[in-house]
């Protein structure tokens, strides 16, 4: 079972920058995508960004211009780079990996970002 840890949540001001960073267990090649997703208090978990194993991103509307999902695989980690942090960006966020033969979802533990003065 491979595993996920995800990193880099904390308290942040409105305007500023965190980056999450996502640690697999294994090669992060085992899944077909990887991603992000993030669960708000009262709200369903919601997409936040993905990358395809051919490097192929989505972003939810959102957060368009303001995050960039990428991932470094030597060191099977996925990151999450989020710039102009706003209140409405609080949730829990998730790291998720995806195997479509299977379709099988793997999930971190989540981090919890907030975004407040």
């Amino acid at each position: 079972q491979v595993q996920l840890v995800e990193s880099g949540g904390g308290l942040v001001q409105p305007g500023g920058s965190l980056r999450l960073s996502c640690a697999a267990s294994a090669s992060i090649f085992f899944f077909n995508t990887m991603g992000w997703y993030r669960q708000a208090p009262g709200k369903e978990r919601e997409l936040v960004a993905t990358l395809t194993n051919d490097d192929r991103p989505n972003y939810a509307d959102s957060v368009k211009g303001r995050f960039t999902i990428s991932r470094d695989n030597a060191k099977n980690t996925v990151y999450l780079q989020m710039n102009s942090l706003k209140p409405e960006d609080t949730a829990v966020y998730y790291c998720n990996g995806f195997r479509f033969n299977l379709r099988e979802n793997y999930w971190g533990q989540g981090t919890q970002v907030t975004v407040s003065s």
